[in-house]
């Protein structure tokens, strides 16, 4: 067996150990009396309406408007296009065409404090209407909650001359960008990328208004009005404005989705109250850690010194699972975490424990067999990795099926009614991030840190891996 060397049992523990903390305390700051979030945790993980509730709300074409069966399908794929960017797995959305409404649930946000239904129902029903418009002539200014003056409504040449529409954008993304060359304060803006057709007509703008404003409106409100310095033919630009790092976020959302094909009033809405509730949330914390425990002393009586080993690997599965629905890692957006979330994520660590279990099961038969330590860690390991592999594949097939039939993309969903989309797109989710972070933990980690603490000269022993006497 090749041997790993002795330290990295120690590194790759306190590794897990210091990713198990972060993963579910999170890492804040505060920004004189702005609180930033670094490294999101549990408290940032926007719960599902089983567990804390939400928005209902229903919705009809303003101003008397008489929609076409088209215009409603519309609406509702725009509104559940503005779910999904949000990150909003736990949705009911339906559309009835007969009488023009579009009734739909969703949880509440992670920071909502007032829990005011009007306001949480603005963040999906906003017509959010992206224009370039030339020169940056408004009606009337009004002081926005940050003190600054906020121009609105477009008159004159602005109001006339639209150089894009947000149908001419491709992609829009925030960034962050320091304000200053080597300078540590940051910037927030919106990048966007745009179609073909959107090229052709900016790089005409820019060419004929160089020197001059193009200003950028939401709606009638001037979000920007930049300078045009150069003319701009590869069809890149960006937004600034001031934003916040939400309000760039918001926005480049609120791009993404669309505007509606009308505006949109609120006939009813009200709040939903969880089936569950924090209550039934603190209890089922309080049965993982108790579970936990159990787990972890059944390990080591068993199975001592990999049973040990198993344990931290456990730990460094949770938390990787947790990391993967929190936001914690900025290539995996945050999600929505159900009650099904949760049974995903509590079935995922039971395959966890299997896995160590039949590793050390084999590591213990060859022991037994006569083998070197050294040996019957290495055919042990060997030998079991292919039964662990099948086991969990199989899951991960299933998981990436419910994903697909039952998740945004609606692939079959109609065979099974929306309303239970995002409860088993929240199941096969938290299953697949579980069984892949056994994979990365229970079977890469684990395996790693066997390895090196059987280099130690105390930890040499057999009986300490199953064996007898020494």
């Amino acid at each position: 067996m090749k041997r790993v060397r002795k330290p990295v049992f120690f590194i790759v523990a306190l590794l897990i150990l210091c990713f198990g903390c972060a993963s579910i305390f999170g890492i804040h700051g505060q920004n004189g009396d702005i609180p930033i979030t670094y490294v999101k945790g549990i408290n940032d993980i926007r719960w599902g309406i089983d567990i804390r509730g939400g928005v209902e709300a229903t919705f009809r074409p303003a101003d008397g408007v008489d929609a076409t069966d088209d215009q409603i399908s519309s609406a509702k794929a725009i509104i559940e296009t503005r779910l999904v960017s949000s990150n909003i797995t736990d949705y009911e959305l339906y559309a009835d065409k007969t009488n023009d409404r579009i009734i739909v649930r969703f949880p509440w946000k992670v920071d909502e404090k007032d829990f005011d239904p009007e306001t949480a129902i603005e963040e999906i029903s906003a017509t959010a209407e992206l224009t370039f418009r030339e020169g940056r002539e408004y009606e009337s200014n009004d002081v926005g909650s940050d003190g600054k003056t906020v121009a609105k409504t477009p008159k004159g040449v602005t109001k006339e001359n639209v150089v894009l529409s947000g149908s001419d954008v491709k992609k829009a993304e925030a960034h962050a960008v320091p304000k200053e060359e080597n300078s540590a304060e940051m910037e927030y803006l919106i990048s966007l990328e745009l179609e073909e057709s959107g090229k052709e007509k900016f790089a005409k703008a820019t060419e004929r208004l160089k020197g001059q404003y193009i200003s950028i409106w939401m709606d009638d409100v001037m979000i920007s009005a930049p300078q045009v310095n150069a003319v701009i033919t590869n069809g890149e630009a960006s937004i600034t404005g001031g934003f916040t790092a939400k309000e760039a976020s918001e926005l480049a959302q609120k791009i993404n989705a669309g505007a509606l094909p009308f505006k949109l009033e609120t006939s009813n809405f009200g709040t939903i109250n969880p089936t569950l509730g924090n209550s039934a949330l603190t209890a089922m914390g309080i049965a993982a850690c108790i579970a936990m425990v159990l787990i972890c002393l059944f390990m080591l009586f068993m199975y001592r010194m990999p049973g040990f080993i198993a344990c931290i690997a456990l730990i460094g599965q949770m938390a990787l699972s947790l990391a993967a629905v929190s936001g914690f890692f900025s290539f995996a957006s945050s999600f929505t975490m159900t009650l099904p979330g949760i049974a995903g994520i509590i079935l995922s660590i039971g395959m966890g424990v299997d896995a160590n279990i039949i590793t050390a099961e084999r590591i213990k038969e060859e022991i037994r067999n006569g083998k070197t330590l050294d040996g019957a860690i290495d055919k042990g390991c060997r030998s079991s990795f292919w039964a662990i592999f099948d086991g969990n594949i199989t899951v991960i097939i299933v998981a990436v099926i419910l994903m697909c039939v039952f998740g945004p993309s609606n692939i079959l969903s109609f065979w099974f009614g929306p309303s239970t989309t995002g409860i088993i797109y929240s199941f096969g989710y938290t299953l697949l991030v579980g069984v892949v972070s056994n994979f990365v933990m229970g079977v890469g980690a684990s395996r790693i840190m066997l390895r090196s603490f059987s280099g130690l000269k105390f930890a040499r022993k057999k009986w300490m891996y199953g064996g007898k006497g020494q």
